[in-house]
């Protein structure tokens, strides 16, 4: 009796070990399936979170590049894929159809329950920098029209020109929503730039004076450029964290553990620089600035 019972207990040792080690009880590592949006930064979250996993001894399928967040969001749910990089108030407004919130800890609870409750996901621990939408312009444009918030931006939009993604004209959080909220902003000119490079370029080249952008684009800080300040807090947080099926977070409580040591180290002006590495004269690959950044921070084996 007694050498069945240490046979017992040496196997649920065992089997604890496999799954703090991400591997199924016949050793086999878990295999994580991890996605991403259609953009830079999505590229290397996801990547930095594969790392992770691949380091803490999962085995990873990388599903990158799936579209914008429909795609990815559907194929979470349908369990193609398994996780990928989500912002706090896109899943709030896009996802959810809720009313935003001002409050990034509020949004962060928002999401939490209705996710679990409509899809059976969980959002783990979020990245410090709020990549929300901006609105930036050259030191030069500044400095000549008096502008550094987006109240003295409404005041003087008719002498500017604005360059943007098309939708930015009707969205709610857009002009319409901008005007409500401060008045004015109505441009000089409104040019159709779309969400890439050609917006920067744009600004640079001097054909538009202020465009349409995100918190930690990486030409923000590489440019020089003036972020606005939303002196009104129009526009809610907009936080990166991992969103993951419940199932497998539930059985592999180590996939959190691992990724949400990330979150404390992401702030704005990281989260642009390694953008900036991938967007920037340099064209860094996006997996290599990913890896370069974890094993800086000891997050990874070298």
């Amino acid at each position: 009796m007694r050498q069945i019972a240490r046979t017992v207990v040496l196997l649920v040792l065992v089997a604890a070990v496999a799954a703090a080690c991400g591997q199924r009880g016949g050793g086999a590592p878990v295999t994580v399936k991890i996605g991403s949006k259609d953009f830079t930064e999505e590229f290397i979250l996801a990547e930095m979170y594969a790392l992770l996993l691949e380091d803490a001894g999962f085995r990873v399928e990388r599903k990158f590049n799936l579209g914008g967040t429909p795609v990815a969001h559907e194929a979470l749910v349908k369990g193609d894929i398994d996780l990928y990089p989500e912002y706090t108030s896109t899943g709030l407004l896009t996802v959810l159809r809720e009313s935003p919130l001002a409050d990034p800890q509020a949004v962060l609870e928002a999401v939490r329950r209705g996710y679990r409750e409509k899809f059976n996901l969980e959002w783990l621990e979020p990245a410090q920098f709020n990549n929300t939408q901006a609105l930036a312009t050259t030191p030069e444009v500044s400095t000549r029209y008096g502008i550094r918030t987006y109240s003295d931006l409404a005041a003087k939009a008719g002498e500017l020109r604005l360059g943007g993604p098309a939708e930015f004209a009707e969205r709610e959080d857009g002009i319409k929503g901008l005007q409500r909220a401060y008045g004015g902003f109505v441009f000089k000119e409104f040019r159709q730039l779309g969400t890439g490079s050609l917006r920067y370029e744009a600004l640079k080249n001097g054909q538009v004076d202020v465009v349409v952008a995100f918190g930690t684009d990486g030409q923000i800080s590489g440019l020089g450029l003036v972020l606005l300040e939303d002196d009104k807090r129009f526009y809610p947080a907009y936080q990166a964290a991992p969103v993951v099926r419940a199932g497998l977070a539930q059985q592999n409580p180590k996939i959190a553990e691992t990724l949400n040591k990330l979150a404390p180290l992401l702030t704005e002006e990281v989260m642009a620089g390694l953008n900036w590495k991938v967007d920037g004269p340099e064209k860094q690959e996006f997996a290599a600035v990913a890896k370069a950044f974890l094993q800086e921070k000891g997050l990874i084996r070298r």
